[in-house]
């Protein structure tokens, strides 16, 4: 009947509505950076390197934001909380805000330090699509392994025309870690036996 479930060391309230807050705003409420030192880049570099993070060499703006998130606060997201506007740098295939366009129509779920969903509206613009694999290229060739390569195959489709669409990916064994109170994937996936090589 209870909303809350325990979790490890946690109480966790899955009542409804979930915190929303944007990737900018999870700097300042809780990685303690001022809105105004997030809002300046090389405000926010110095912020990092006061706090322990060395950035080396020309970084985009919204990699900045998320070095940030990834060091300081996904790991403090306890309660559910849907974090929004991801920037365009790192949602290559996500739909630009028609409010703001260095961000994204994205969010993800956080419950327990954990991303548990992913979703956003995709991007159906081919030359929009073209020009971020291009930039993603770019990264990768300055060292971004998480970079994605060129797929002009994919941006020759979205040529012949995509519908608006949106699409959501939930981790499932997340999810049943938390349902179950289990703190290692271990214990909720079957690892068959490797055979010896």
């Amino acid at each position: 009947d209870s909303t809350i479930r325990p979790y490890g060391d946690h109480q966790i309230d899955y009542k409804a509505p979930f915190k929303r807050i944007t990737i900018r705003e999870s700097l300042t409420e809780i990685a303690g950076i001022p809105a105004d030192v997030v809002a300046e880049p090389a405000a926010l570099r110095e912020a990092y390197e006061a706090k322990g993070i060395t950035i080396e060499g020309d970084v985009a703006y919204g990699n900045l934001l998320m070095i940030g998130f990834d060091e300081f606060v996904e790991g403090k997201l306890i309660q559910p909380t849907f974090i929004t506007e991801f920037p365009i740098e790192n949602s290559p295939l996500a739909r630009r805000n028609e409010d703001d366009p260095n961000y994204t129509d994205r969010f993800e779920l956080f419950i327990a330090g954990a991303e548990i969903a992913n979703a956003f509206s995709e991007l159906n613009d081919p030359i929009d699509q073209k020009q971020r694999f291009e930039d993603q290229v770019k990264a990768r060739d300055a060292g971004d392994n998480e970079a994605m390569y060129m797929d002009l195959d994919y941006v020759r489709a979205l040529e012949y025309g995509m519908p608006p669409t949106a699409g959501e990916g939930i981790g499932i064994d997340r999810l049943v870690m938390l349902m179950a109170n289990r703190q290692t994937i271990r214990e909720v996936i079957f690892f068959p036996h490797m055979r010896p090589e």
